[in-house]
């Protein structure tokens, strides 16, 4: 039986096993998929040890992604330019780690908004410059735009992911201050939210979107609640939205295929199952 996880920590929230036990029911295969709970001191001794108890590999959370990155023997070349690993594997004896969340964010607005979306996008906004933010930033800068604008309260590390990412593609990236998120947004096509803001439990995201253009797409990696506040004055300024559950699916489906040997779906099927988890959790 073949056997992979979810670690992070906290963890108890991941929507992971959800989407994996259904894709193995679906396939008939005897496998499992855990959630591990594994503080940050420990995380090293966890990666050194989870083949030996039976683990074919697994998806890395926060807040273990960069110690993953560290961790692991060889990585591929999107772990390498993000610089943080979300998948691991063991591959002729060596621990492998692999970044899967540029292809979710990207397979969801493609398959949200259809193929060639992006010819409408000369600049996109991307608010926040944390893991997430790279992992968006560095997809977007394969695809035909102008100039990504990084917006973060601490300056300083939207800065430090324009120096980290500038190499790649020819996009210019520039990073600014939150006191200047309100002319970037005039000038924006695309506006992503990767920061907590407007999470449940969190503080909200104040963003005057009557200042957006008027065709603009504006996208939130949060999924709870699914229609985050930032997402419902979209829609009610007409503009086109894009929510973050399926990100998370489509970022699940590379691991799978690593660990059962099976490429899945992402299905209405397996999407309705997780928002009625979502809406049951309320």
């Amino acid at each position: 039986m073949t056997k992979a996880f979810i670690v992070g920590h906290p963890i108890k929230h991941s929507r992971s096993p959800l989407i994996h036990g259904f894709w193995l029911k679906q396939h008939g295969i005897t496998g499992s998929y855990e959630r591990i709970d594994v503080e940050p001191v420990n995380f090293g001794n966890f990666l050194n040890s989870f083949h030996g108890q039976g683990f074919a590999g697994g998806n890395v959370t926060i807040p273990h992604k960069e110690a993953a990155f560290a961790g692991v023997a060889r990585k591929t070349g999107r772990a390498e330019r993000l610089k943080a690993v979300n998948t691991i594997w063991i591959e002729n004896g060596e621990l492998w780690g692999d970044n899967t969340d540029v292809l979710g964010f990207m397979t969801n607005l493609d398959l949200t908004l259809g193929t060639g979306w992006e010819q409408d996008v000369d600049i996109a906004l991307i608010l926040g410059a944390g893991g997430a933010a790279r992992g968006i930033v560095a997809g977007l800068q394969d695809r035909p735009i102008k100039r990504i604008f990084i917006v973060n309260r601490t300056i300083a590390k939207a800065e430090e992911l324009v120096r980290d990412l500038a190499r790649y593609g020819s996009v210019e990236l520039k990073a600014l201050s939150w006191e200047d998120l309100d002319q970037a947004l005039g000038r924006s096509q695309l506006i992503v939210n990767t920061t907590s803001l407007g999470m449940a439990g969190q503080a909200p995201l104040h963003l005057d979107l009557a200042k957006a253009p008027g065709k603009a797409i504006v996208s939130d990696i949060v999924y709870v609640p699914l229609k985050t506040p930032l997402l419902a004055a979209a829609e009610a300024h007409g503009l086109r939205i894009v929510d973050g559950l399926g990100m998370l699916l489509h970022q699940a489906v590379p691991g799978f295929e690593r660990w059962f040997g099976v490429k899945p779906e992402v299905t209405p099927e397996l999407r309705a199952l997780i928002v009625a988890d979502l809406e049951s959790a309320k």
